[in-house]
């Protein structure tokens, strides 16, 4: 079948229900049977790696205390090959951690889920982190100042609303890159 129909007839709706393996009462209504069984990983520990939650929330603001114990609830489980070959991370570095405040608006928001990656902790090329910077622990673009002596890094929020500030690299604890991010619409 090809195009799309704002209005199918009942021929049309017929034929896409066969190919499915539907009936039609279901892709009207969600009503019927299913033919077949549905598709079933056969071990899906081979296709699949559980990412944790961090017992942690990253405040886009003030920050807070960082703790890294497993949090209570069920883990993300993302493709083993789009960790391995698209973020090429090791799943083992991988944590859940879910952000509050409003100083990443409009790249994050508050109460997003986001993947940080505890093996990417410097901020060459620049990004956006999970860091203690000496106050809390924050989710915040971070870049590196070329040249400066000692090492010091930009942290920099993307609402104008709050200023950028600098920190000496040393007194910078970067936890990881967030590396995806997810959120409710």
């Amino acid at each position: 079948m090809r195009g799309k129909s704002g209005n199918p007839n009942l021929e049309k709706l017929d034929r896409l229900a066969q190919a499915l393996k539907v009936e039609r009462n279901w892709l009207l209504y969600g009503l019927g049977d299913v033919e077949g069984e549905p598709p079933i990983v056969e071990n899906p520990d081979d296709v699949f790696v559980a990412i944790p939650h961090a017992d942690v929330r990253p405040s886009m603001g003030g920050g807070s205390v960082v703790e890294f114990e497993p949090a209570p609830g069920r883990p993300y489980h993302f493709q083993k090959s789009w960790i391995k070959h698209d973020l090429r991370a090791n799943p083992t570095d991988l944590r859940i951690m879910h952000v509050e405040g409003d100083s990443m608006t409009p790249t994050l928001h508050d109460g997003d889920i986001v993947l940080v990656d505890t093996g990417r902790r410097i901020p060459t090329p620049p990004g956006i982190f999970v860091l203690h910077d000496g106050m809390g622990l924050v989710a915040k673009r971070l870049e590196h100042i070329p040249n400066s002596d000692p090492p010091r890094v930009r942290i920099v929020s993307d609402n104008a609303c709050y200023s950028p500030y600098e920190r000496l690299a040393e007194e910078t604890n970067i936890v990881g890159r967030i590396r995806w991010f997810a959120r409710e619409i």
